[in-house]
């Protein structure tokens, strides 16, 4: 009996403490429990006013304008019914004194309590103008040349899509920018005057840009033919020996040779001297170097004797861009797929056999393979050693990505973009629109 007293007034106690508990506890609002993130539905009012630009528009209008009470209308339409707002422009000022000046203000309340947050959003005025100016290549040094081959009296093999012509079209529009001469070569007869050492429009030759744009050809001009010592290999009925003469060239001028697409030197075109000749494809003007034309070139490149010998590449498949290549593509602005195939990729051994330095990886490498990068030879001159001569190849597959050429030059010279100030005062204003709640729990 005892013991069931003890237990009812025991429950007796617990229920009466509780009881006083709940009377005297402060529970918090729903409000601070979950709260709304203000802040947040400020700054997506803010870009949902301006999908149009109609709220970039209003800001510039004149205060006494109906525009301003359509936007009052539009603004409380997009928050809910309890909410408080102010909304304020102000114009952004070159002043070093004042920053910002207020313009105008809307609000529907008197006060926005205690409790309230804020986003500002900047708009810019419909004649303002923009503009980037680019750091040509060259402008703090030697060199700043982009050569272009265009030549008409040859062919391109592994572009397919595309001309010769074309491509050449595209590159100068995208990269002479860049550059403080773009020449487009537009016969193997130029080219030639260019292997000799004259310039073609009093333009600096020496560490200048060329880009090959007839894939897995290359121009061959007159003076290269059959029987020529520095462009016929007459043991092995080879033009091996003209890539070795423009691995040479190359390094004597200290340029940068640009192969867009397949196995580099893979053929010599001229269409008028080869005009019977055809690739096995019925791509006229051209003669097969097959592999040895790559390593002629290194060669070349590299001071080596000449020796006719063969070239390898890889077949990778699926390749990506690196992260250099990625980074850069959002600087410059351009932007080519971050997967290609390659069934062209050089070997990575070229860099001890042929004293190369890899600069840029176009491609990350893939089990010993360098789908595309930029190659600079090493040379060591007076004691100090310094890059003379670069390779740019893309062991892609058919068809080309002048893009990748374009994003693997402006990933190596890295020339700034300097960005202009707008044109015109008076042309920016800052928006704040700053919310509270009212009434309600």
């Amino acid at each position: 009996m005892m013991r069931t007293v003890e237990i009812l007034l025991v429950i007796i106690i617990i229920t009466s403490a509780f009881i006083i508990a709940a009377l005297f506890a402060v529970l918090p609002s729903p409000r601070q429990v979950s709260p709304v993130n203000l802040q947040r539905l400020a700054l997506t009012t803010l870009q949902t006013l301006d999908i149009d630009h109609d709220l970039s528009e209003t800001m510039f209008k004149p205060s006494d304008d109906p525009a301003w009470g359509e936007l009052q209308v539009a603004l409380s339409a997009c928050l809910p019914p309890n909410m408080v707002y102010n909304l304020t422009v102000y114009e952004v000022l070159s002043s070093e004194d004042l920053l910002y000046s207020p313009k105008k203000s809307i609000s529907n309340a008197a006060s926005l309590g205690v409790d309230s947050d804020a986003s500002s959003y900047l708009v810019a005025s419909s004649n303002v103008t923009f503009s980037v100016t680019p750091e040509k290549v060259g402008e703090h040094g030697s060199g700043g040349t982009l050569y272009i081959l265009n030549c008409s009296d040859a062919n391109g093999w592994w572009i397919t899509g595309y001309t010769s012509q074309s491509l050449a079209k595209d590159l100068y529009n995208l990269l002479s920018p860049y550059f403080q001469a773009t020449v487009m070569v537009q016969n193997t007869a130029q080219l030639g005057q260019l292997l000799n050492g004259t310039a073609l429009q009093g333009e600096t030759l020496q560490n200048a840009v060329v880009i090959n744009t007839f894939g897995e050809a290359v121009p061959i001009p007159a003076g290269y033919y059959s029987g020529s010592t520095v462009g016929f290999d007459t043991t092995h009925n080879s033009y091996a020996r003209y890539c070795h003469t423009l691995g040479k060239r190359v390094l004597q001028y200290n340029w940068t040779w640009a192969s867009i697409v397949g196995w580099p030197f893979y053929y010599v075109c001229n269409t008028a001297t080869f005009s019977s000749n055809q690739n096995g494809w019925g791509i006229y003007g051209m003669v097969m170097v097959s592999s040895p034309g790559l390593q002629a070139f290194l060669q070349g490149l590299d001071n080596q004797t000449y020796s006719y010998g063969n070239s390898q590449t890889g077949s990778p498949g699926v390749v990506y861009t690196s992260s250099v290549v990625q980074y850069y593509s959002n600087y410059y602005g351009i932007y080519p797929s971050p997967y290609q195939t390659s069934t062209r990729a050089l070997s990575s051994s070229i860099t001890s056999t042929y004293h190369l330095s890899v600069t840029t990886y176009i491609f990350d490498q893939v089990n010993g393979w360098i789908p595309g990068a930029v190659y600079r030879h090493l040379v060591t001159e007076s004691g100090t050693t310094k890059f003379k001569g670069s390779l740019l190849a893309l062991g892609l597959t058919r068809s080309p990505d002048i893009r990748l050429t374009a994003l693997g030059i402006l990933s190596d010279y890295k020339p700034r973009l300097y960005r202009s100030e707008y044109s015109a005062t008076g042309t920016s204003r800052l928006v704040v629109l700053q919310l509270g709640q009212a009434g309600g729990v």
